[in-house]
């Protein structure tokens, strides 16, 4: 039943496409304009609608030579793909032997490296991405950064049991290159640790940090101003309250909006050629006070009609969510065999992936959940109230993060799946409430292959590795039931490929006009000791055997390997479909 359910979804996806790839409404031709621009729901560039599919290549900086540059845009326009985010920053404390950076960080000092290994190394990225048609998102900063002495938080969700309970400074991982993992770019905690700060927050609120960021912020925006390859400035990845770096008690979501709109006003009185977008995991705080309530006229007609008709989308509220979930949450269960409905509700039910704590082994269906009530410190619709944002973001790791609670008919990887297209729907008609567009920045899924390789965003740990000092490839059930049992991190090749053709239909249909893959992977790169793409180095298992060529980084999203094919066909079949809409 399981996997007729599995069919189900992926059907509805299919069915929702086909629709999505009819006719629609005509839009009213945005000014031509070289530069990315928006119209309400839809990108235009040239005067022409824009929607896209893109992927994430954040160690772009960190390749060793320009051909590798030319030929990572080669393959990536080869698929149709016009967009790829990136990083814009890279933090050092000291000033490194070898390797990419483009500010120095150090007792409260700033320098910037405008050299062949700094800055120049950016220029070559949008140069050569101009030359293949392709946009870049330019992301300024990022919430995570982990260093060995932080008091580590149980800001990802998921990952309380299997990382955050070792012994951070005996198990802290510094046998990777410099820039092989997304954190390992500097960041916001940088700021916060050479200022001589202790909360994360602090980042947010410092007059002096503040002014700092604003500094480098000012130096990248100008230099780039008139760059038509630029897609947007993206703030800062994944913000919010904590990181591996503790808030403070005061930090509410607020918080990080406020920032968010200096920030923005700065950017753009800098370079009002190009967008400004946030970067946020896309988190929500339903029903909190907003300093940027939605436009009164905010009920909009939806993108595309979803299987023939059109609909009028309503404001989030938490009786709405909860509803919709109980209503969901009933026709799966009908859907079972009696039977299975007795076992289950007889039954203790463990999470697929991961241990299933207490809270989450209860019933669910009075809250709205951690992604909708403001505990990250994030409101995505607050946000996107912002004059000078332009479009909303969010993203989706459902290894990481939970984006609602679990139905008890589903298996695991349905609950992902479902999960995931809620998620995306959501989105789709927050943007529809703001008359903005809406991009989903990331979306992965560990698969089994990868889960050695696996290091989440607030660590530089890799907790299934064979030589992890805790549980490596295998997590114990919690439950008496379940004592003797383990369960296999990641999900299989193939419900990774089913869940991803299925979130891109799912956000097509919802009118995303943006949806963008992480990661992208690269092979035959020059390598050269002690950088990101290293020779032979044993300890990432990403480079080959050749001392001349390696790969890209894989911090266990990467697609490199035995499902390369599949994934990079699932996205060039998106590529068709968003064009033909």
């Amino acid at each position: 039943m399981q996997l007729s359910l599995t069919k189900a979804l992926t059907l509805l996806a299919c069915t929702l496409l086909s629709a999505a790839t009819g006719p629609t409404k005509t839009v009213k031709r945005a000014d031509s304009t070289q530069f990315v621009s928006t119209q309400g729901t839809k990108f235009f560039v040239n005067g022409s609608e824009f929607p896209f599919i893109g992927t994430n290549a954040y160690w772009l900086q960190a390749l060793n030579e320009e051909q590798d540059i030319i030929n990572t845009f080669s393959n990536i326009s080869a698929l149709g793909i016009r967009v790829v985010r990136t990083w814009a920053f890279n933090d050092v404390t000291e000033i490194p032997e070898t390797g990419t950076w483009f500010q120095l960080i150090a007792n409260g000092t700033t320098s910037i490296n405008n050299g062949t290994n700094g800055l120049q190394k950016l220029d070559m990225i949008l140069k050569h991405a101009e030359s293949f048609g392709i946009y870049v998102v330019l992301t300024l900063t990022n919430n995570w950064s982990p260093s060995a002495t932080d008091n580590l938080t149980s800001s990802i969700d998921d990952l309380k049991s299997s990382v955050q309970s070792r012994d951070v400074v005996e198990t802290f991982n510094s046998s990777r290159p410099r820039n092989f993992l997304s954190n390992d770019y500097g960041g916001m905690d940088v700021y916060v640790r050479q200022f001589g700060l202790k909360n994360h927050d602090d980042f947010y609120t410092n007059d002096t940090i503040l002014n700092s960021f604003m500094n480098y912020t000012t130096q990248i925006v100008t230099r780039y101003v008139n760059s038509p390859s630029v897609f947007s400035w993206e703030l800062a990845n994944d913000a919010r309250c904590n990181s591996s770096v503790a808030a403070s008690p005061s930090c509410n979501p607020q918080t990080v909006t406020k920032w968010h709109e200096i920030v923005a006003n700065h950017v753009k009185s800098l370079d009002p050629n190009h967008l400004v977008s946030s970067g946020t995991q896309g988190f929500l705080c339903v029903g909190c006070p907003k300093l940027n309530p939605q436009p009164t006229s905010s009920t909009q007609p939806s993108a595309r009609a979803v299987v023939g008709r059109r609909s009028v989308v309503k404001p989030l509220t938490r009786e709405r969510i909860i509803q919709d979930r109980n209503a969901q949450w009933k026709r799966n269960k009908a859907l079972l065999p009696k039977s299975e409905v007795q076992e289950r509700e007889e039954g203790i039910r463990v999470r697929g992936r991961w241990v299933s704590t207490p809270t989450r082994r209860q019933s669910s269906s009075q809250g709205v959940g951690s992604a909708f009530d403001g505990s990250q410190g994030v409101d995505s619709e607050d946000i996107l109230g912002i004059q000078n944002i332009a479009f909303s973001t969010f993203q989706l790791f459902p290894d990481q993060n939970s984006y609602g609670p679990d139905d008890p008919s589903l298996s695991p990887f349905n609950n992902t799946l479902q999960t995931g297209i809620n998620w995306i729907t959501t989105h789709g008609q927050i943007g529809q409430l703001f008359n903005k567009p809406v991009s989903l920045l990331g979306f992965g899924l560990v698969t089994q292959t990868n889960a050695p390789d696996f290091v989440p965003f607030n660590s530089t740990i890799a907790p299934f590795a064979p030589d992890a000092t805790s549980t490596a490839a295998t997590t114990k059930a919690s439950s008496a039931a379940d004592a003797n049992s383990t369960q296999t991190f990641g999900v299989t090749d193939s419900e990774q490929d089913t869940a991803y053709a299925s979130w891109l239909s799912a956000g097509i249909v919802s009118g995303v006009s943006g949806l963008i893959q992480y990661q992208w992977s690269q092979g035959n790169l020059t390598t050269s000791p002690n950088t990101a793409i290293s020779p032979n180095n044993d300890t990432t298992g990403e480079s080959s055997n050749d001392d001349t060529t390696g790969e890209s980084p894989n911090d266990g999203y990467s697609i490199q390997g035995v499902g390369e094919d599949t994934v990079q066909s699932i996205l060039q079949n998106a590529v068709q479909s968003v064009s033909s809409t």
